[in-house]
């Protein structure tokens, strides 16, 4: 798992002025709104005692710990201290992570690091959303009992399907990509591709309920970050569905997908519930699979699998996966897993970057390459100063 990304904290609807409780990357949030409607995510951990500021309440904008009523603002700032007095001098550490927030496409999305602004990736873009002559359904949330980078492998890997998904018409690939592969549009912060069916597709398939072409039947799929995942499906042109699916990890062994369809046929509003079995019962088609895959993490290695030309999608997405692990970015779940319940942890906000004297540690994390080549840098400098202050000496 990987903080200096955008993870979806929840619908719209589900963040209000009572205090919800969110897991993720294996560390427990609270989300809110003030008086404005503004949403905020912060640490759910009061640094008095420990407890948990979700169970708490918000008044006077701000989220009150049910505990001993320490106040904390929106910018993570504790503002009363009832046993202190209302003229007490408030000590300066006592504050807590709060992070950006924006929301989009229905959800509220919580920036999980410590990266200036100018410095974050982007919450992906979904072009379709708001454009005449698409439908979007209303934003669909599927738990799931697995790592979250197996979810997005999967959405990666278009050799599954004419194996997993008969309720698609079984679709095959065209040989010319099962022998030479994808050819990835490689970006910043993903990767995309489309392929080409064969004529297994003018079968009928179950999921629009129309018969495809034999020619022309292209789809596609795309990752942004480590949890934004894409897949468009094109019959014809009049006959699309374009998916969008914002993985929030909650931990080592559970996701929630926050899913969004878009389409250009079935403009029915009354067909939503259509389009919503027919996802769901390919989604159930891929949970099935994915439910007992070993191990339950992805390998740390590629040779620990045997890896085709069909597969170059999910080997381009662990090459980006190493490169924001090279930055330092990523989450060190054994330690984190051996100090459960000992250690309180929070995913560091922008805020650190400016102020110090923070109670909770800041989430463990990998040693970067990056950082290690920074560390080694600085120590040959040192050294090399030394070296000539000797010498001049």
């Amino acid at each position: 798992m990987y903080i200096n990304f955008w993870y979806p904290v929840g619908r719209a609807e589900d963040v209000t002025d009572k205090p919800a409780s969110v897991r993720l990357l294996g560390l427990p949030f609270v989300a809110w709104r003030d008086s404005r409607g503004t949403a905020h995510v912060m640490s759910d951990t009061c640094v008095h005692r420990g407890a948990s500021l979700s169970k708490g309440t918000v008044k006077d904008d701000c989220i009150v710990c049910p505990y001993h009523g320490w106040r904390y603002e929106a910018g993570g700032k504790c503002k009363t201290i009832p046993s202190l007095g209302a003229d007490a001098k408030l000590p300066s550490r006592a504050k807590i992570d709060s992070y950006p927030v924006e929301e989009k496409y229905g959800l509220v999305f919580a920036f999980l690091g410590d990266l200036p602004a100018a410095e974050r990736p982007p919450i992906y873009t979904i072009p379709e959303w708001d454009q005449e002559g698409w439908r979007a359904t209303p934003v669909t949330i599927i738990e799931l009992d697995l790592y979250f980078e197996r979810s997005m492998e999967n959405g990666l890997d278009p050799a599954h399907n004419e194996f997993v998904h008969p309720s698609q018409g079984s679709p095959g690939m065209e040989p010319d990509y099962l022998k030479y592969g994808l050819n990835l549009e490689n970006s910043e912060w993903g990767t995309k591709f489309f392929v080409a069916f064969d004529e297994k597709t003018h079968q009928q398939s179950d999921f629009t309920g129309l018969r495809a072409s034999k020619s022309g039947v292209r789809a596609g799929s795309g990752s942004h970050g480590p949890n934004h995942l894409q897949t468009w499906i094109n019959f014809s042109a009049t006959n699309s569905f374009h998916q969008y699916f914002f993985e929030a990890p909650v931990d080592e062994a559970h996701t929630r997908v926050y899913f969004i369809n878009t389409r250009n046929c079935m403009m029915d509003p009354k067909m939503d519930s259509r389009a919503y079995d027919a996802n769901m019962k390919v989604a159930n088609e891929d949970i099935a699979v994915l439910m007992h895959l070993n191990p339950i993490r992805t390998p740390e290695s590629n040779i620990k699998e045997i890896l085709l030309p069909t597969d170059q999608g999910v080997v381009k997405f662990r090459e980006y996966l190493g490169q924001w692990e090279d930055r330092g970015w990523r989450v060190d779940l054994k330690k984190l897993r051996a100090d459960a319940g000992d250690v309180a942890y929070a995913i560091p906000c922008p805020d650190r970057r400016t102020s110090g004297n923070w109670v909770l540690d800041a989430v463990p994390l990998l040693p970067g390459k990056d950082a290690a080549t920074a560390t080694v840098g600085a120590a040959l400098a040192a050294t090399a100063t030394r070296t000539a202050g000797v010498g001049r000496a």
